[in-house]
């Protein structure tokens, strides 16, 4: 039987689905091209790079206070607040019939700059001419996750790329054998591991996690000695194998991952497990020597006031200098304090500044022996601030108006107030500095424009700081 064109009537096919097919797709091959473009900004996304302009600050120790710590308790003074502590304020509508506090402890000048801080950090008073606290901080909600996410991404409502990412993405790292980013110890609550990740950047940025259990000898009685100490961390060397038969091993996965990587074009996680491969095999090396704090003269071991009861802090502080020394980018310090202070603030403010006063001075100090603090710039923050006025009676509410943080070292004015709240430390009205215009401050001082260190992400160029932020140049050396 002959076949008719009439009896296999032709399909018409549309503009759309023949754009759609031809090629596999025009906007398929588009995507690909593009895909490529971003798998190749992560193939050296620790490679260091120069930065944009001449940088203030080469790396960041990023002390994190979670909780709210009162900043009318510990930096800001405020004369009419103590003037008119006990009296009535309605300073917004959850506050009405609310008392004002005074501050829980004294305050008392310090240094040739006469800054005023709490007797209750006695030991971080003594460098109040390395201090720059800024006085006039405040972010977008009086929530702990949101703001905290905030303070580390810039964003509270999505995933974004943490601080600590964008520094490793802008700058590289300064050393091929130690992760460019460690947090030490960080939360698992208020956004948990949102608060080192890296997002839409190359999954190599991302913060590599060390504490808890993963450092026995760390945590363990420091002045006990013994013949056989085990390693500073579990698991950072492979009893069973040599190191050319696990670099044969790792060889082998790698050729395995990059055969299906030329396959799929585009695929992050698979780069990323490239990348933690080789650099997991690199760390072997190096991590032991950097983390074993016994090394540390005894002198050095005192200034910190380790050995001296419970001393985690203590340890973190030193090991964040010795991981800056290593050329380590960024690091974050978790305090072992929580600084939510709604009842029983006397008290409980004295046992976090006890926790954490001894142990920063003295990394402080440590900097500054070495040269290194002109260079490193410390970070003193929490997520947001407290209230002036009195919740139940012996605490403190949220407050993300108005609150304090400090900086120092990394190209920073020493002893100085930057910025003021209102006269009892309710809202910034002077030189107000948002969590944007902090980041976009903190960039500059490690020489990174925060206009243009982006990364391109479902069509749209993304920064730390959105779409605002601005420098505050008045903080700058």
């Amino acid at each position: 039987m002959q076949t008719t064109a009439s009896a296999f009537p032709r399909r018409l096919v549309s503009r759309r689905e023949a754009l759609m097919t031809v090629s596999s797709g025009i906007g398929y091959m588009a995507f690909a091209a593009l895909a490529q473009t971003a798998a190749a900004k992560g193939g050296d996304a620790l490679v260091s790079k120069a930065p944009h302009f001449p940088a203030r600050a080469k790396r960041v120790i990023f002390l994190t206070m979670r909780g709210g710590p009162s900043h009318v308790d510990l930096f800001d003074y405020k004369p009419n607040l103590i003037k008119s502590s006990g009296k009535s304020a309605t300073l917004g509508r959850d506050s009405a019939g609310a008392k004002l506090l005074g501050p829980a402890h004294p305050f008392s000048q310090h240094g040739s700059s006469g800054l005023w801080i709490t007797d209750r950090y006695p030991h971080l008073a003594k460098h109040a001419d390395d201090l720059c606290i800024i006085n006039s901080m405040h972010t977008d909600l009086p929530n702990h996750a949101q703001a905290f996410a905030q303070m580390h991404t810039g964003s509270f409502q999505f995933v974004r790329p943490s601080l600590g990412a964008w520094t490793l993405y802008g700058l590289g790292s300064e050393n091929d054998n130690l992760p460019g980013f460690i947090t030490l110890n960080p939360p698992a609550d208020n956004g948990g591991a949102l608060n080192y990740g890296s997002a839409f950047l190359p999954a190599i940025c991302q913060g590599t996690r060390i504490g808890g259990s993963q450092l026995p000898d760390l945590y363990a009685a420091f002045l006990k000695r013994d013949d056989t100490p085990g390693p500073p961390m579990k698991n950072i060397a492979n009893g069973k194998l040599s190191s050319s038969t696990q670099r044969a091993q790792i060889d082998l996965i790698r050729s395995l991952n990059q055969h299906k990587l030329e396959q799929e074009q585009w695929q992050p996680e698979i780069e990323g497990a490239i990348e933690s491969f080789e650099l997991a095999f690199r760390m072997q090396s190096e991590v032991p020597g950097v983390l074993e704090i016994r090394d540390e003269p005894e002198s050095v071991r005192k200034l910190y006031g380790i050995g001296e009861g419970k001393d985690q802090f203590a340890r973190q502080c030193l090991l964040a200098r010795r991981l800056a020394e290593a050329g380590v980018r960024f690091i974050e310090i978790a305090a072992p304090a929580n600084w939510d202070h709604h009842a029983l603030l006397k008290d409980n403010l004295a046992k976090a500044c006890e926790a954490t006063d001894r142990p920063i001075a003295a990394l402080l100090t440590d900097l500054k022996q070495r040269g290194m603090l002109k260079d490193t710039l410390v970070v003193w923050a929490g997520e947001f601030g407290r209230t002036p006025y009195a919740q139940a009676t012996d605490g403190r509410d949220h407050n993300n108006k108005g609150y304090s943080i400090w900086m120092a070292g990394g190209g920073v004015k020493g002893g100085m107030n930057y910025g003021a709240t209102d006269e009892i430390g309710y809202k910034a009205e002077v030189n107000p500095m948002h969590i944007h215009d902090w980041h976009a401050t903190l960039l500059h001082l490690l020489g990174l424009d925060h206009t243009k260190l982006t990364f391109n992400y479902a069509g749209r160029n993304f920064r730390l700081t959105n779409v605002s932020g601005e420098v505050a140049k008045g903080l700058l050396a």
